[in-house]
This record gives C-alpha cells, structure tokens and sequence, in this order.
C-alpha cells in the first residue's frame, strides 16, 4: 500500500503535473491540500481515468483539501466530527479506503506570533486532537497527513536561529503538534530517517529550494500497528523541480499488508 501526501498549491495550475506524477509514482491513497477550487469545479473524471476514486472538501479560491483512493473511499466526515466546533474553512477530510482510516489536513499557517489567526492555529491543532478521538482507534489502521504548518523539531528548518520567533517553530505550536501525535501517531519519516535537513516546503523566492533553504512542515503519520509495517519512505524532490512546481514536495510512503489481511 503506497501512500502519498502532498500540497499542491492550486491543483487548477498544477493539474497535469499531478496526473503525470500518479501515473510514475502510482500511489494506492493520495491525500491533497490547497487544492483552491469549489466542489464542483474538482476534476473527478481526471482522477477516474487514472484509476481513483475522489472525494473533496473545497470552497474556491482558498484551502481545500482531498484523498484520492484506489481502495474505494466511504464513512466520508468534513471538517471535524459531530460535536466539535466547526471550522469555517475547507482544511479537514477524513474517509476510509480499504480499512485504513485516512485524514488529510491543512492546518492554519497562523501568520504571526500574537496575531488571532495563531491563537487559532493552536486551537485548531486541539481540535484536530478531540476529532481523532471520535474518529477512530490507536490500535486500528490510521494516517493523517497533510500540510500541518509546523517544523516539529529544530533540525527541520534550514536555519533554526534564523526561523527563531516565527510561527512553524514556536514551543506552543510543537507542543500542540505533539499532543496530536500523543494519540497514538508515528512520523514514520523521522522514524526511518534521523538525519537532519530534510525539507518538504521551499519559498519561491531567492533560489531557497536550489540552496536547499527550506522547512519539513508536511508530515505523514501513521498509528503504531500501520507504522510498523512501513517499508520506506521519501520525499519527491523532483516533483518540486521544472515548470510551475508547488512550493512543496510530497512525501510518499509504502506499508506492507497486515499479516492476516488475506483472511486466512
């Protein structure tokens, strides 16, 4: 089972360049974000003739987030769960495809240190905590994944006193992203690969993804059972190569079937 992750900053700009990516990489589960469009506007039939099923949580020009499945996708929830407050904008989506139970998430950039949007950032993340709770189990098949907007540790920026007081890297939001993980999650990248600099998000500007200027902001976690069939994983530089690139690169990640999933 291939899973990837990846932001693609506007899939209307970026659509053929993830059409010819699923058919190289041909993940099994692919979860998106800041896809930018309106439901309606979601290029179903595109990801049909590749063999996907989709499902999509937009709003137009802004955020937006999908999981595209080879395993067939049901037991749908945008945004949180029943029960927890609702978020305005399109950034939550969680499905089942195959028996995995998958969220993608575009978590709040936040902005700045003391501006509202981090506070609400923080409060997101809790959020996020609560609805894994209501979703599903530690113990069970889970990955959530997506763009979380947070460095989770200093070897995960280019420049950890250059990023100091910034958002993606302050104490409150990595204790909120730890909480999260508490539930019962593995960042199966850094359990695989300790080494340092290794970069999911480059600006744009001044050259920072040839200098190699860059953060780990998008992470696949995976529940313990899951994380431990982990064969590897990686992150598509060359996806953020060439013609009009997101400034992010996906990670992608390949699991082994559970012992029993044949039934016998």
């Amino acid at each position: 089972m291939r899973i990837a992750t990846w932001n693609v900053n506007s899939l209307k700009a970026r659509l053929p360049r993830v059409e010819l990516w699923l058919a190289e990489v041909a993940p099994d589960i692919v979860c998106l974000q800041e896809t930018k469009l309106a439901d309606e506007a979601f290029p179903t039939m595109a990801f049909a003739a590749l063999g996907y099923e989709a499902v999509h949580h937009g709003e137009g020009r802004w955020n937006g987030v999908a999981i595209l499945s080879r395993y067939g996708i049901e037991g749908v929830v945008d945004g949180f769960a029943t029960g927890i407050e609702a978020d305005a904008e399109a950034r939550l989506l969680s499905a089942t495809c195959g028996g995995l139970r998958v969220v993608t998430v575009y978590v709040p950039n936040g902005r700045s240190l003391g501006h509202p949007m981090y506070q609400h950032k923080l409060g997101w993340l809790g959020r996020l905590r609560r609805h894994l709770d209501a979703l599903a189990s530690p113990d069970q098949d889970v990955v959530v994944c997506g763009d979380f907007n947070v460095a989770p540790e200093d070897r995960d920026v280019w420049d950890p006193v250059a990023c100091h007081g910034g958002t993606h890297v302050s104490e409150a939001e990595r204790a909120a992203l730890a909480e999260v993980a508490e539930w019962g999650l593995v960042d199966v990248l850094r359990r695989r690969h300790q080494e340092g600099r290794l970069f999911t998000w480059w600006d744009y500007r001044a050259g920072n993804f040839h200098k190699h200027l860059g953060m780990r902001i998008d992470l696949l976690l995976a529940s313990l059972p899951l994380a431990e069939r982990l064969s590897w994983i990686l992150i598509d530089r060359n996806a953020r190569k060439g013609k009009l690139p997101s400034d992010h690169a996906p990670v992608v990640a390949e699991f082994t079937e559970p012992a029993d999933s044949s039934g016998g």
